[in-house]
């Protein structure tokens, strides 16, 4: 099924799933929360049920082969590898939540993003940084731009960061062009918002009671280091994917799914 034929109609269900994502959590909470998984099924069922009608039901079979196995699967399996390696690495330590040390730990996780996926840089930096700002009164705007910053702009450069990059990437796109084509505009952006964070942070700050210094240290340590050598791995196994053309390919209900594909998708 070749999307050019679908017309507008065809994106609402998908639209109603963003809207479904947006709003469920905001005006039904209960619900949302029991059964997001059934509601994001139900969209994605409206969807193949819709081709199967229109269209007949081998091209939905197929719509639905070439969403699992060409795009889906191979992002969902390079997510678990990284989500799984990086969820080993633990910072410890002690690190008190000032604008500069916030600032800086936004700025490394961005830079991280592009190395380690979006999802790896925000579960290495998460559990520091919620320590670091856990006395403080006003830290809600700390995760609002953590969010933004580590697991959005973070991912722009490399397709290990982006979902729609690594499709692109197991389509032939190469792996560097991002980042030579679009590094500019993405460490504006960055830069743009560190500058409205740390202006933001240190206002909110200055503003707050803040309880006597606590004295104590204790040195920041890094335990599952030999989870980084996995993720070298990782990348490794992606990279040489796209070197590696032995020109076999296996059909599936009508995807073609190249071998060297089969390699960019890392297992732990």
């Amino acid at each position: 099924m070749k999307g050019a034929l679908l017309g507008w109609p065809w994106v609402l269900p998908f639209v109603s799933l963003l809207l479904s994502i947006a709003t469920g959590p905001v005006l039904f909470p209960k619900i949302w929360n029991r059964h997001y998984g059934k509601i994001a099924a139900g969209w994605s069922a409206l969807t193949i049920a819709s081709i199967a009608l229109v269209y007949g039901v081998p091209a939905a079979l197929s719509s639905f082969m070439h969403a699992a196995l060409a795009d889906y699967l191979s992002f969902i399996v390079l997510l678990f590898a990284l989500y799984t390696v990086a969820g080993g690495i633990l910072i410890t330590g002690k690190l008190q939540g000032t604008p500069s040390v916030n600032t800086g730990m936004l700025a490394v996780g961005t830079l991280m993003g592009s190395v380690v996926g979006t999802t790896g840089a925000s579960l290495i930096l998460i559990r520091p940084l919620i320590r670091a700002n856990a006395s403080r009164a006003s830290n809600a705007h700390v995760v609002v731009f953590f969010i933004i910053l580590v697991a959005n702009v973070g991912g722009a450069l490399t397709p290990l960061g982006n979902p729609p990059l690594f499709a692109g990437f197991l389509r032939g796109v190469d792996f560097f062009w991002t980042a030579q084509n679009v590094w500019m505009q993405t460490g504006i952006v960055a830069a743009l918002l560190l500058v409205i964070f740390y202006a933001l942070d240190s206002w909110r700050y200055r503003r707050e009671a803040r309880p006597p210094a606590d004295t104590a240290s204790a040195p920041i340590t890094v335990q599952g280091k030999i989870n980084f050598v996995l993720i070298v791995l990782i990348v490794a196994s992606i990279l040489v994917s796209a070197a590696w053309k032995p020109g076999i390919a296996f059909d599936l209900y009508g995807t073609r799914v190249e071998l060297q594909n089969l390699v960019a998708r890392p297992s732990t």
